[in-house]
């Protein structure tokens, strides 16, 4: 709960005009830009041997796991099944997915410094308790997406082999030998992928790349257009850049799609955006809607039918 507030004496304050309600379809639009880029991309690494049913499918069942596994997990594990199951080949559906994991994560690496350097200390109010703690977040988040594109970077394009047995040793330690097995399917991954993207051109890794800056960067945009619906907004930069850093925090979360931390978050970042406390639960919820509960909603009403069509009656996934 983020505050103790009665949000039905806020709704009744709020008024609502078309220029909310535009905006409001402008958030929604935003999200379809970013799962429209997404299909993009998706197209390009299957060669277009995915039509764009199939990619808008898997995007919707890959958000879906997303939303019920918690943020440090995501839907990765299990969107390699997603698009093997649409009829591309194993080896190339563990390349699919190695290849966006690792594009959405250079995208964090290159824009996080970028923003924090642009915003010159707004980022964070570091003199307060709560600054310094989202600060600190932030970085270990940081560190952790670049630690992975390191490694991965490593294993794709040097020495696949080598990153499969250290993550193996790695996860042979006691405390991760519950995940060893996961960790060496990961390893096996890198491999198979590694033989794919080795002959792609430069043109591909741009075209690939501008997909994911369309898409997360209309994700983004999404509380920028809620902000223009009901407020008065000045900087619509900071918000943009508190947006990103927010993301970055919610990989450490440990509930499921970042539930509770990510409203937390919201109302510590942005809420000196916001003239009353009780604005700032209506545009959270109203974020979190659009960008996590429709996914929720649609995931409810494509898996079961697509496991029916994939699996059929006597085979299980």
């Amino acid at each position: 709960r983020l505050y103790a507030t009665n949000l039905i004496d806020v709704v009744r304050k709020i008024q609502v005009s078309w220029r909310s309600a535009f905006w409001v379809v402008i958030a929604f639009l935003l999200m379809f830009g970013r799962d429209f880029g997404y299909m993009v991309r998706l197209r390009i690494l299957s060669d277009k041997r995915l039509s764009w049913l199939q990619c808008l499918r898997i995007i919707i069942l890959w958000e879906f796991t997303s939303t019920v596994t918690p943020s440090a997990v995501g839907g990765t594990s299990i969107a390699t099944l997603y698009i093997h199951k649409e009829g591309i080949i194993l080896g190339k559906s563990a390349a699919i997915v190695m290849t966006t994991s690792l594009l959405d994560e250079i995208y964090f690496i290159i824009m996080f410094p970028l923003l924090l350097l642009a915003a010159d200390g707004a980022l964070f109010n570091i003199s307060t308790m709560a600054g310094r703690g989202l600060l600190t977040v932030a970085l270990g988040g940081y560190g952790f997406k670049l630690a992975w594109v390191l490694l991965l970077s490593y294993g794709l394009f040097v020495n696949p082999k080598g990153v499969r047995w250290f993550v193996v040793k790695v996860f042979s330690l006691p405390l991760l030998r519950r995940w060893k097995h996961a960790a060496a399917q990961t390893g096996s991954d890198i491999i198979v992928s590694a033989g794919e993207l080795k002959t792609r051109s430069w043109k591909f890794w741009v075209k690939t790349f501008g997909c994911t800056v369309l898409s997360w960067t209309s994700r983004y945009w999404v509380v920028n257009a809620l902000f223009l619906a009901f407020l008065a907004v000045n900087d619509h930069f900071l918000i943009f850049a508190r947006q990103l850093v927010m993301w970055i925090m919610m990989l450490v979360s440990p509930t499921p799609g970042g539930s509770g931390f990510a409203e937390y978050v919201f109302k510590e970042f942005l809420g000196d955006f916001i003239p009353s406390a009780g604005m700032t639960v209506v545009l959270a919820l109203l974020w979190r809607f659009i960008s996590y509960y429709v996914y929720l909603i649609l995931g409810v009403a494509v898996l079961p039918s697509w496991l029916r069509s994939k699996f059929g009656k006597t085979d299980k996934p």
